[in-house]
C-alpha cells in the first residue's frame, strides 16, 4: 500500500489491525509495534513445526533468485523442493528436523512477507493454527499496535489471491486477543475462525481450494498439521534474522 494511504486505511482506531498481503505488510509494518505474518499452507506451519524441533528458519524471497546459493553464502542449510525427500517447505519433512538446524526457506507468500517486514526493523512472528494462543500471548507482551497479515496466495499473473485458510489463521489468532482491541477487519476474521473451528477445522481446510491442491498433488499430512490448533506453545520471531524460539 503506498505510503500517502487514507487515514482511514491505517485502522488506527484500533490496537490489533488486519491487512493482506505485501501492501499489507508494508503499511502495517510502518504502523505497527509487532507484525504477525499468517501463512498457513504452507509457509508459517512450516516454520512452527521446524522451531518446535529446536530449528531456525531463515525467511527467503522467492524471487532472490538462487536461494539456495544465498542460503548457503549466510551459513545456512537450503531447503529443498516440495516433491524432493529432504527438508523443504512441506511442514510435514520437517518433524524430524535435527535440532540446531539453521534452515533457509524460501515461498512467494509468507517467507517474502516476513523477509519483507524483517526489512522495517519491526518485531515480527510468523503465526499459523498451531500456534494462535502463543504467538498471540506473545505479541501482546509487545508494547504496541499488532498488526495481522494473511498473506493469501497469488493467481498466475501474480495478483493476489485471498486464501481462507489465512483468514482463518489471522481470525485465531485475533480471537485470543482482547475483543475491545480489534479492528472490525480482525474482528470478522475471528468470526471467521470461529465458525471454521466449530465446522471442524481439519475439514475445512482440506475443502479449502489451498487445501484441495495440496491434497491432489500428495500432500495431505501437510494439511493435517497445519488444522492442529493451539498445539504448539511456541511463538516464532525474528532474531538475528532468523526466526527461532
Amino acid at each position: 500500500m503506498p505510503v500517502d494511504a487514507r487515514p482511514e486505511h491505517r485502522q488506527r482506531a484500533y490496537r490489533v489491525r488486519l491487512e493482506w498481503g505485501r501492501e499489507g505488510a508494508e503499511l502495517l509494518a510502518a504502523e505497527c509495534a509487532v507484525v504477525i505474518v499468517v501463512d498457513v499452507l504452507s509457509f508459517c506451519t512450516a516454520v512452527d513445526v521446524a522451531v518446535g524441533r529446536g530449528a531456525a528458519i531463515l525467511p527467503q524471497r522467492s524471487s532472490d533468485g538462487d536461494a539456495a546459493a544465498q542460503a548457503r553464502a549466510l551459513g545456512v542449510q537450503p531447503a529443498g523442493r516440495r516433491d524432493g525427500s529432504g527438508p523443504s517447505l512441506r511442514p510435514s519433512s520437517l518433524v524430524d528436523l535435527p535440532p540446531g538446524t539453521r534452515l533457509g526457506l524460501p515461498s512467494p507468500n509468507g517467507a517474502t512477507l516476513c523477509a519483507t517486514v524483517a526489512a522495517t526493523g519491526t518485531a515480527l512472528f510468523a503465526g499459523c493454527l498451531r500456534n494462535a494462543s502463543a504467538t498471540a500471548a506473545a505479541a501482546l507482551a509487545v508494547d504496541g499496535p499488532i498488526g495481522l497479515v494473511p498473506a493469501g496466495e497469488r493467481w498466475p499473473g501474480g495478483t493476489l489471491r485471498v486464501a481462507v485458510e489465512d483468514a482463518l489463521g489471522a481470525g485465531a489468532i485475533a480471537a485470543a486477543l482482547p475483543p475491545a482491541d480489534l479492528s472490525p477487519e480482525a474482528e470478522l476474521a475471528a468470526a471467521q475462525f470461529v465458525a471454521a473451528r466449530d465446522r471442524g477445522l481439519a475439514a475445512v481446510l482440506a475443502a479449502t481450494a489451498s487445501g484441495r491442491e495440496l491434497v491432489a498433488d500428495g500432500y495431505a499430512a501437510d494439511v493435517t498439521l497445519a488444522a492442529a490448533l493451539d498445539t504448539s506453545v511456541l511463538a516464532p520471531r525474528l532474531r538475528g534474522g532468523l526466526l527461532q524460539a
